[in-house]
């Protein structure tokens, strides 16, 4: 794990022990800090209670904070509605999260580069592209943040090194000191407002992550939306000529003619992003060229599961927004007319509208609606499509596979977050990929998912 002498002797609170929080806990403890720690839960409490006996189990907000140095807030603690803000500010405290604690002990760390990504949409994929670009390239690499094993909970690398950050718009508003060496902000469209005051504060939160950076390291910008538009012009003029970049697919495909290794324009998006990314940390074409074509995505994320009698069975079970739905219908567009998506759509809903995906409802065949959602969104597609009212989606795959024909796409794209049914996304992609399974396979019994 990472550890750091500037935490050694310092007292700090930890709220939240799921996989950052239970990290962060770790790398103090072992740095020699002082460490009170708490959760909601009873099973993470315990499990830190057994691994550092020295650490005291106590709500921070019914402690006194005084002399304490930062109260370590796990990403999903809403901090503007928690009473952990108002505490810690009564103290004058403040909140941090594990990548402020990274930040800070880079200093002690043999000499490494960090990439920061951050934006609405394919943070992870983008993510994980870099990650394996760089390694391509033969440079010792780690990927963390929002995405994977915890960075702090990673064993530090030799001089060289550069870790590559998913960061979300929570872990930025919790981070102060993180100096990327180069950072990217994809695209930014309406997500997470439940914390924030408006759609422009959500906006406001991304941009942060440029103001950490040093005004000659290079930037890379998305182009997709206004406010990811306004944020590039203001690092543009703030900036060395030269630093900030625009890119979008069409680019990538002019450098790389032929490359399709992943579905759908807002992937090409998100590989021109990574490509420009890992050049300015001195990565050559003849190096990240090949390295791009090998590249498969990530499960969940336009992940092809199956294919059965010329039906392909595509998870997009991280497209927990109707913005991040929209790509995938885009990638599948009719042919000679005809309409190849079968959508599975529903889940606990973030909103009641479906306005991002409406321009590609034209591509759709046909949708299932599952889920909370269900009512509403049937509703909403009703006008534009056949619509089947599944509930579950065990009964969404299978009225999908009745209807599908060859060439068509049975798609679950679920435009919702999943815990109405589900306990999180990943729990969803993976139902999805065993009924396919049991559903399409003959040697199964294509009775046992429902």
């Amino acid at each position: 794990m990472i550890v750091s002498p500037a935490f050694a002797g310092k007292r700090y609170a930890v709220l939240g022990l799921a996989r950052s929080g239970a990290a962060a806990v770790a790398s103090l403890v072992a740095s020699g800090a002082q460490v009170t720690a708490w959760d909601a839960r009873e099973e993470p409490r315990a499990m830190v209670a057994q691994r550092h006996p020295t650490v005291e189990l106590a709500d921070p907000c019914a402690i006194d904070l005084a002399g304490f140095a930062a109260v370590v807030v796990s990403p999903g603690v809403p901090i503007n509605r928690h009473p952990i803000a108002e505490a810690a500010q009564a103290a004058g405290v403040p909140l941090i999260c594990d990548i402020e604690l990274f930040a800070q002990a880079r200093a002690s760390l043999p000499a490494h580069r960090v990439v920061g990504i951050t934006g609405t949409n394919g943070k992870s994929t983008t993510t994980a592209l870099v990650h394996h670009l760089l390694k391509s390239a033969g440079l010792p690499v780690r990927m963390g943040g929002n995405i994977g094993i915890p960075v702090l909970e990673q064993a530090p690398l030799a001089a060289g090194a550069v870790y590559v950050l998913e960061l979300s718009s929570y872990q930025i508003d919790l981070t102060f000191s993180l100096a990327c060496d180069a950072a990217a902000l994809l695209n930014i469209t309406p997500d997470h407002l439940d914390r924030y005051d408006s759609f422009a504060a959500y906006a406001a939160a991304k941009g942060r992550l440029f103001g950490m950076q040093d005004a000659a390291a290079p930037a890379v910008f998305g182009l997709a939306d206004a406010e990811t538009a306004a944020i590039a012009g203001h690092e543009a003029r703030r900036r060395a000529p030269g630093t900030v970049r625009v890119v979008d697919g069409a680019e990538l495909v002019d450098r790389q003619p032929g490359w399709a290794s992943l579905q759908g324009p807002h992937n090409l998006q998100n590989a021109a992003v990574a490509v420009a990314l890992v050049e300015a940390l001195g990565i050559t074409p003849a190096q990240w060229g090949p390295a791009l074509a090998t590249f498969k995505g990530l499960p969940h994320r336009m992940e092809q599961v199956g294919e059965a009698h010329g039906v392909s069975f595509i998870n997009d079970s991280k497209a927990t927004n109707p913005a991040s739905a929209a790509p995938a219908l885009a990638a599948y567009p009719p042919v000679g007319g005809h309409r190849r998506v079968h959508w599975i759509v529903g889940g606990l809903p973030k909103g009641d509208r479906l306005d991002e995906c409406a321009p590609f409802f034209g591509h759709v065949a046909a949708a299932y609606t599952i889920g909370d959602a269900g009512p509403r969104f049937a509703e909403l597609l009703g006008p534009h499509m056949p619509v089947t009212r599944s509930e579950m989606m065990c009964e969404a795959i299978r009225a999908a596979i009745a209807d599908a024909v060859p060439g068509d796409v049975v798609l679950l794209s679920p435009a919702c977050a999943s815990f109405d049914q589900f306990r999180d996304y990943e729990a969803r992609g993976d139902a999805f990929r065993q009924i396919v399974a049991a559903l399409t396979d003959p040697d199964q019994n294509a009775e046992r998912p429902c």
